[in-house]
C-alpha cells in the first residue's frame, strides 16, 4: 500500500527549500485563518529564518486558541508490560536489554496503579505495554474493563502494537479512548536500522495498522514520530502526508499527534541521537503541526523539561502527561527506576496544574468527548469550523471545579474558573456552568456538556 512515498517527500523538501520569505509570509498569513496547511505549505516553513520565528509562533498561539481557548488536557501514562519481543535499538523495554527484569501486571495490580492516579486527580490515563503475545488485546481489554469499572478514571487512551481487525474490535469493545501507534520513523531503511527483530520490525505492517484500527470501527486515533532517529523535516511531512491519506480515505484526520524527542533508556543500544533536534527545532515543529492540523491535539510527554515544556503550551501544545512514570509499579512504589525512557519533568500533577494557571492557562480534566460520540467525523467537523472550544472549555471549568473541591485547593484557583466564564459570551452557557459548578460544590460529580 502507497501511503508515504520517498520520492514525493523528497521532492517536496527540495521544492520547500528555494521558497523565498514573502511566500513564507504568506503561508504564515493564510495559516491564521485556522484552516490548516497542505504538506506543501508546512514544509516551506521549515526553513524559516531567525527574524521570522516571532512571526510564526505568533500564529501558532493564536490558532490554538482559536480552535481550543484556553484549555489544557492532563493525563498520565500507565505501564501494564515491559515484556517485549521486539529489538528497537532507542528503547530499554527492547528484547535484548538485559538490564531490567520482565513482568506484566496482574488486574489487580493495574487497578492499584489506576486508583493512584485517580487519588492524584487524573481522570485520563494513557495505557501502554511492550510488543508480546502476553499483550494480546484481551489483556488489554480486561486492564481497561478493569479500570473502568473499579476506579472513576473516565477515558483510557491506549498506546499498543498493532492489533489487527479483530484485536481492534476486541479493545473497541472495551470502550478505550484514542488508538495511539507511532511510526517512530517514516524513512524506511532508518525505520529498518532502528528496528532489528521482532514484529515491530515489519514497517508495512505497522504503517497499515490505522487502516486496520479503522476497520474494525475505531474512528478516534493517534500518529507520531520520535525526533531525532532521521531528519525531522523528512518525518514531519511525512506523518503530515500520513495525516492527509487518512483525511482523504476516512473524512478523519488525527485526533493527536505525538512529538516525543530521543530520550536515554537504561539498556538502550542507541547510546545518542543520529539526528539531534534542539530546543529550537522543536518549537518550530510544535508550531507548524499546530499551523498545519489546527483540530489535532497536540501531546507533550515528560520527557522535555519543566521550561520547555511551559514555553510550547505557548505555541500549540494541547495535551501534556503529568506526574509520570515509565516503569511497571512506578506509582506504587514511588520509582523511576528501569523505565521506558529517563523523565525529565518530574512535578507533580498538583504541581504542574499550579503552573499551567500561573501561565493563563485552564487545566482541563475533561473526557466528554468519546462519551458524548463526538468521535471520528463528528469531533473533525467540531474542531475544524472552530466551535469544539465550545464544547472544551466548559468541561475544562467543570472538570477543574471537581479537581478543586476534591484536592482542597485555594480561592485563586476558583477566580480563574470565575475570570474563564466571564470570558463567554453565550449568557444561557454561562447560567447554566454557574448552576453545574453549583452541583459540584453540594457533591455532584461527573457533569459535562
Amino acid at each position: 500500500m502507497s501511503i508515504i512515498a520517498h520520492e514525493e517527500i523528497e521532492k517536496i523538501l527540495n521544492n520547500a527549500k528555494n521558497k523565498d520569505k514573502q511566500t513564507r509570509k504568506e503561508i504564515i498569513a493564510k495559516a491564521k485563518n485556522y484552516k490548516g496547511l497542505t504538506p506543501e505549505e508546512a514544509a516551506t516553513l521549515f526553513y524559516i529564518e531567525d527574524d521570522e520565528k516571532e512571526a510564526l509562533f505568533a500564529a501558532a498561539k493564536a490558532v490554538k486558541e482559536r480552535i481550543y481557548g484556553k484549555r489544557v488536557v492532563l493525563f498520565a501514562p500507565l505501564y501494564t508490560s515491559d515484556i517485549c519481543d521486539n529489538d528497537c535499538l532507542y528503547c530499554s523495554f527492547r528484547a535484548g536489554n538485559k538490564n531490567i527484569s520482565r513482568k506484566i501486571l496482574s488486574i489487580d495490580e493495574i487497578v492499584r496503579a489506576a486508583k493512584i492516579l485517580e487519588a492524584a486527580g487524573h481522570k485520563r490515563i494513557l495505557l501502554v505495554c511492550g510488543e508480546s503475545s502476553t499483550t494480546s488485546p484481551n489483556h488489554i481489554f480486561d486492564a481497561v474493563s478493569a479500570i473502568y469499572a473499579q476506579t472513576d478514571i473516565r477515558r483510557i487512551n491506549v498506546n499498543v502494537a498493532p492489533l489487527g481487525v479483530d484485536g481492534f474490535k476486541i479493545i473497541k469493545r472495551a470502550g478505550i479512548g484514542t488508538y495511539q501507534l507511532f511510526q517512530e520513523t517514516y524513512h524506511e531503511p532508518t525505520y529498518k536500522k532502528m528496528h532489528t527483530s521482532g514484529p515491530k520490525s515489519d514497517y508495512t505492517n505497522r504503517i497499515v495498522a490505522l487502516d486496520q484500527a479503522f476497520e474494525a470501527g475505531i474512528d478516534d486515533l493517534g500518529i507520531g514520530i520520535l525526533l531525532g532517529l532521521y531528519d525531522y523535516k523528512y518525518d514531519v511531512l511525512a506523518s503530515l502526508l500520513h495525516a492527509k491519506y487518512l483525511e482523504t480515505k476516512y473524512n478523519v484526520g488525527p485526533h493527536t499527534i505525538s512529538i516525543p524527542r530521543l530520550r536515554p533508556a537504561v539498556g538502550a543500544a542507541l547510546k545518542e541521537a543520529p539526528h539531534k533536534v534542539d530546543d529550537n527545532d522543536l518549537k518550530k515543529i510544535v508550531s507548524i503541526y499546530r499551523l498545519a492540523m489546527p483540530y489535532t491535539g497536540i501531546i507533550l510527554s515528560t520527557r522535555e523539561s519543566e521550561s520547555l515544556r511551559d514555553e510550547l503550551l505557548d505555541v500549540g501544545v494541547s495535551q501534556i502527561s503529568a506526574g509520570s512514570k515509565t516503569n511497571l509499579l512506578g506509582y506504587e512504589n514511588n520509582t523511576d527506576e528501569n523505565g521506558q525512557f529517563e523523565i525529565s519533568d518530574k512535578r507533580s500533577l498538583d504541581e504542574l496544574v499550579d503552573s499551567i494557571v500561573k501561565k493563563g492557562y485552564l487545566p482541563s480534566f475533561c473526557t466528554a468527548c468519546y462519551r458524548t460520540n463526538r468521535t471520528g467525523e463528528a469531533f473533525m467537523s467540531l474542531a475544524k469550523d472552530g466551535s469544539i472550544h465550545e464544547f472544551c472549555n466548559p468541561n475544562s471549568i467543570l472538570t477543574f471545579k471537581e479537581y478543586i473541591e476534591d484536592h482542597g485547593k485555594d480561592d485563586a484557583y476558583n477566580d480563574k474558573i470565575k475570570n474563564e466564564i466571564e470570558k463567554i459570551d453565550n449568557t444561557n452557557l454561562k447560567k447554566e456552568i454557574y448552576n453545574r459548578l453549583k452541583k459540584i460544590e453540594d457533591g455532584e460529580r461527573d457533569l459535562y456538556f
